[in-house]
């Protein structure tokens, strides 16, 4: 992401040099860096606000008991890791938590389940870990913050209006992806990802 960034800035100033608008670039840099800034102070008050709400649902068991509600579910979309308790836990909670808006909280947690899950075929995004990508990508908010906090930063009186929309266009997201990834499973199958087996400890003979 750095190198695009450098490259999309260096790129307009060259072609702001080349057709003589150098002046107008580098006033357009300045306004817009002070814009970023009000925008971000904005919108630290509401963001502020959720991630209170969302952190007692998450003290007060709220979060984990959405998560224990999706694991029956995932366990069908994630057949290759019904058995592994360690992804499992780490794919309900990041779901879970993509679910309350904890965007903060879902990308460790994404991580880690990616990490899980990327063990047992190393260089290769397995089924299993192309249809967590496309979940987490396409998870259903209930309750959107950052877009609510960019409506109201811009003025929006009622930011939360969109929340049907929100909850209609992110189900047919998830559903289009799931559908995706469970056809081009099909079409294109590979290597299943191997079952783990219960470790054996073997004590020794005294």
């Amino acid at each position: 992401m750095s190198v695009l960034w450098v490259g999309m800035i260096v790129i307009s100033l060259i072609c702001g040099l080349l057709t003589g608008n150098g002046e107008a670039v580098g006033a357009a840099a300045v306004s817009g860096a002070a814009q970023g800034v009000e925008l971000c102070l904005s919108m630290a008050g509401l963001l502020c606000l959720w991630t209170g709400v969302m952190e007692v649902m998450r003290r007060c068991g709220l979060a984990d008991q959405l998560s224990r509600l999706l694991r029956p579910l995932l366990r069908r979309l994630f057949p290759a890791f019904a058995g592994d308790k360690e992804v499992m836990d780490a794919v309900s909670t990041n779901i879970s938590a993509n679910l309350l808006g904890l965007g903060n909280a879902a990308t460790p947690l994404g991580l880690e389940a990616s990490r899980l899950m990327a063990r047992r075929t190393p260089g290769v995004a397995s089924d299993g870990l192309c249809m967590f990508v496309v979940c987490n990508t396409a998870s259903i908010q209930l309750i959107p913050t950052t877009v609510a906090g960019l409506r109201s930063a811009a003025g929006c009186t009622t930011p939360f209006d969109i929340l049907p929309a929100v909850w209609l266009a992110s189900t047919l997201s998830i559903i289009t992806g799931v559908t995706a990834v469970k056809l081009f499973s099909r079409l294109f199958p590979c290597a299943p990802a191997p079952r783990l087996q219960p470790s054996l400890r073997v004590g020794k003979a005294r």
